[in-house]
C-alpha cells in the first residue's frame, strides 16, 4: 500500500454507531465523549467529527436506523454544510429500543420483514431523502428469514430497480457463507445486491475470501468493526503494539491499514467517538506495511466461534 493507491476520501469511511446513542459495546469510548451523554451534547461531538472527517477528506457516511439518532445528525449537519458530494449508507432491520438511556435493558431489536424494510425506509427517506446512495439489510445471517421470503426479496429487487443501490451487512461466524449465500439472490435474472460490509479485523479475518469473491465479481465491499469494537486498540496484541511503534502510529491505525493493505479492496469503515479518536484512525491512510508486518499481524487471528463468543459478551455502556 502506498500513498497513491490510498487516499482517505476513496477508502475510508465513518460510521456513526458510536455516537448516535449514548450506549454501545466499543471499548474505549466511555472516556472519550462528553459527561452524561445527553441528546444534544451527542449531537454537537458528532457534528465535530463530521466536520474533522469533512476537512481530511472523507466523502462517506454510515448510519443505520439503529444507529439511535445518527440518520437525523447526519441529516442535521448537512443540510447545516450544504455539502453535496457526500455518499451515504444506513441500513434498516434492528429497531432501536433503548429511549436515550444508558442501562436499557434492550437496546435495539432484530427484524428481517417486508414490513420492517417498508416502515424503515419510510422513516430513512424522511430525513435523508436522495441523499442515501446505499441502503444495507443490517446483520444478515445464514439463517436470516429474508432468504426464505419471496416478498422481501422481491422488495428489496423493487428497490434496486428504482435507483437505489442494496446491500447488507454481516455478523457472525458464518460470515463468508451469509455473503456467498445473499449475492446469489436473483429477480428475474438480476441480482438483489450490488455491496456489502462485513465484519473483518485482525482478530476475525475468516470473512476474507468471501470478500475477495465479491470484490472480484464487481461488488462494492465494505469492512466494519477495523479494531474489533476497541479490542485491538485498548489491549493491543503484543505484535502489534511494536509494529505501531516502529511506525510511528496507534495500534488502531496500523489494524485500520492492514484492513486497506488487502487486494481485494474494501473501504474500511472506522468508528470514532471524539474527534481525537478519528484523527489517530485516520492515520491509517499514511501507514504502509510490509508483507512481513502483514504476515505476523495476520497470525493474530482467532477461532471465529471464540471471536463472536467474546464479542456477545461485551456490555453496552
Amino acid at each position: 500500500m502506498t500513498d497513491s493507491e490510498t487516499t482517505v476520501g476513496d477508502r475510508i469511511a465513518v460510521g456513526l454507531a458510536a455516537l448516535g446513542r449514548p450506549a454501545y459495546i466499543n471499548l474505549g469510548r466511555v472516556d472519550a465523549l462528553p459527561p452524561g451523554r445527553d441528546f444534544e451534547a451527542m449531537r454537537a461531538v458528532t457534528y465535530d467529527v463530521l466536520d474533522d472527517a469533512y476537512r481530511a477528506g472523507v466523502r462517506w457516511i454510515d448510519v443505520a436506523r439503529s444507529y439511535g439518532s445518527s440518520e437525523e445528525f447526519l441529516a442535521g449537519w448537512l443540510a447545516d454544510r450544504g455539502h453535496a458530494d457526500v455518499t451515504v449508507s444506513s441500513k434498516w432491520g434492528y429497531r432501536y429500543v433503548g429511549e436515550w438511556k444508558l442501562d436499557a435493558e434492550v437496546h435495539e431489536v432484530k427484524e428481517h420483514t417486508a414490513a420492517r424494510l417498508s416502515e424503515q425506509w419510510t422513516e430513512s427517506v424522511g430525513l435523508l431523502g436522495k441523499a442515501i446512495s446505499l441502503y444495507q439489510v443490517h446483520s444478515l445471517t445464514v439463517d436470516s428469514p429474508l432468504f426464505t421470503d419471496d416478498r422481501l426479496i422481491g422488495a428489496l429487487a423493487e428497490l434496486a430497480a428504482d435507483g437505489v443501490p442494496v446491500g447488507f451487512s454481516t455478523s457472525g461466524p458464518s460470515q463468508a457463507d451469509a455473503v456467498r449465500r445473499a449475492f446469489e439472490l436473483e429477480v428475474s435474472g438480476t441480482p438483489v445486491f450490488s455491496a456489502v460490509q462485513s465484519t473483518w479485523n485482525l482478530l476475525e479475518p475468516s470473512a476474507g475470501p468471501a470478500l475477495a469473491e465479491a470484490h472480484a465479481a464487481g461488488k462494492r465491499v465494505l469492512v466494519k468493526e477495523t479494531v474489533a469494537n476497541g479490542r485491538l486498540v485498548v489491549e493491543p496484541p503484543v505484535p502489534l503494539a511494536r509494529i505501531a511503534r516502529e511506525h510511528g502510529a496507534g495500534p488502531d491505525a496500523v489494524a485500520v491499514a492492514a484492513v486497506l493493505a488487502q487486494d481485494w479492496r474494501p473501504i474500511a469503515v472506522i468508528g470514532p467517538s471524539s474527534t481525537a479518536q478519528l484523527a489517530e484512525n485516520l492515520v491509517a491512510a499514511k501507514v504502509e506495511l510490509a508483507e512481513e508486518e502483514l504476515a505476523e499481524l495476520a497470525a493474530l487471528a482467532e477461532e471465529p466461534v471464540a471471536y463472536w463468543r467474546h464479542r456477545s459478551c461485551l456490555g453496552w455502556h
